[in-house]
């Protein structure tokens, strides 16, 4: 079991303690006014934490408050260790950016493309080449999501039981199975589209491992960089400090909904969404990612592939909302580019929030969110637990207000 403890005042760290005060101020009217159930925020400068605060619940109705040791499902933010994991084996020369995921994957040896038509009238053609393991990193690979409900190719996924991203009790190899039959979206590498192809290269790391993948991370990750609560699942003394899963209820409030099936090793160990973890873990991942690979003593990866990681590697250099699909032309993938598994900031002037430019990061559908800005030295997470049916301010607040304690 992890705490996140403050270790520095926050003017030792040049962070401003008055605008400190507001960024907590603002989140703690969001849920004295109902619309969250609690939050944590912790900002870092120079390996410090030099800002922590919890407040309100991670469970309402029981009356148990946040704490530094409360436990999060968060979801996305399962993406970039599962980058991690394959960059340890891309390393290890058991993979490499330009393998066919095919080589490792027979299901995807012959990916079909969208042509025209929707439902039963979709016309596909043969790829014009190979779906690769730098497409699934980038997002490129050409698959997607059913809930996006912005092209023909989405509805297939649902009417395939993919509504979720998951086949209703498949495990990863199969569900991996599923995606492979339906068709790309778009050329491997000429688009961008956020997708479940996290699910699959977590599903590639298994096979190339040897290894499921909570055992994996279990070694590999959260063990050497003492990420002491992170897993797939909880047992009886981390149940107590699970947070609650809230979503709004179309009158202004929040309430319970159905969140991860946390409680015993899942079936399905998704590389995309399934990890659950504490503020403690998370800053030990941040810090492994700030330092470049190192963490401790303890280095995972060398720091040029971290470099790579934390580098636009979008075509010509443009950003999510150029490369991207219609579903993501909004102003807030302006400015940004995609690494591996993480996105970047490639031009502070664009985008939709206060940022500097390198600094990486994702969020999480619970309204989680972190980021690395190596300009400032500086990792910031903010952790709650709400599934908003839109829009939510969450993240450019959270940005916007941090941006404004930073005095040097």
């Amino acid at each position: 079991m992890g705490h996140l403890q403050q270790e520095v005042e926050p003017t030792e760290a040049g962070l401003d303690p008055k605008a400190l005060a507001r960024l907590d101020q603002h989140f703690a009217d969001e849920v004295d006014e109902g619309r969250l159930p609690g939050f944590l925020v912790a900002v870092s400068r120079h390996g410090q934490v030099a800002h922590l605060t919890t407040y309100g619940h991670r469970d309402r109705a029981a009356g148990l408050p946040v704490t530094t040791d409360t436990l999060w499902r968060m979801y996305s933010m399962t993406k970039p260790v599962t980058t991690v994991a394959a960059l340890i084996l891309l390393e290890e020369g058991r993979i490499g950016l330009a393998d066919p995921v095919a080589r490792h994957l027979p299901a995807f040896a012959e990916q079909q493309v969208y042509v025209e038509g929707t439902g039963a009238g979709v016309r596909t053609r043969p790829a014009g080449q190979p779906l690769l393991v730098r497409h699934l990193l980038t997002h490129t690979a050409g698959l997607t999501f059913g809930f996006y409900h912005s092209h023909p190719v989405d509805a297939l996924y649902r009417a395939a039981g993919l509504e979720s991203s998951v086949p209703e009790g498949a495990d990863l190899a199969g569900a991996c199975e599923v995606y492979a039959r339906l068709p790309l979206q778009f050329e491997p590498g000429t688009r961008w589209n956020y997708s479940v192809a996290t699910n699959v290269l977590g599903r590639l790391v298994e096979v190339v491992s040897g290894q499921r993948l909570d055992e994996f991370f279990a070694e590999r990750i959260f063990g050497p960089l003492g990420m002491t609560d992170a897993g797939f699942c909880v047992d009886e003394e981390q149940s107590e400090r699970l947070a609650e899963l809230y979503g709004e209820d179309g009158r202004g409030g929040i309430t319970p909904v159905p969140g991860l099936p946390l409680h015993g090793r899942p079936r399905l160990l998704s590389g995309s969404g399934g990890m659950v973890a504490g503020a403690h873990d998370y800053h030990r991942f941040m810090e492994f990612l700030r330092r470049r690979g190192e963490l401790d003593g303890t280095r995972l990866l060398a720091a040029g592939t971290v470099d790579t990681m934390t580098s636009n590697q979008l075509p010509g250099g443009v950003d999510i909302r150029t490369h991207g699909t219609p579903a993501h032309d909004e102003p807030g993938n302006a400015g940004l580019g995609f690494g591996l598994g993480v996105s970047v900031v490639i031009d502070p002037a664009v985008t939709a929030y206060p940022t500097a430019l390198g600094a990486f990061g994702w969020n999480g559908v619970a309204s989680t969110t972190f980021w690395v800005d190596p300009l400032r030295d500086m990792t910031v997470q903010f952790l709650t637990q709400l599934r908003p049916t839109g829009s939510h301010a969450v993240f450019p607040e959270v940005r916007r207000l941090v941006h404004e304690a930073v005095l040097d």
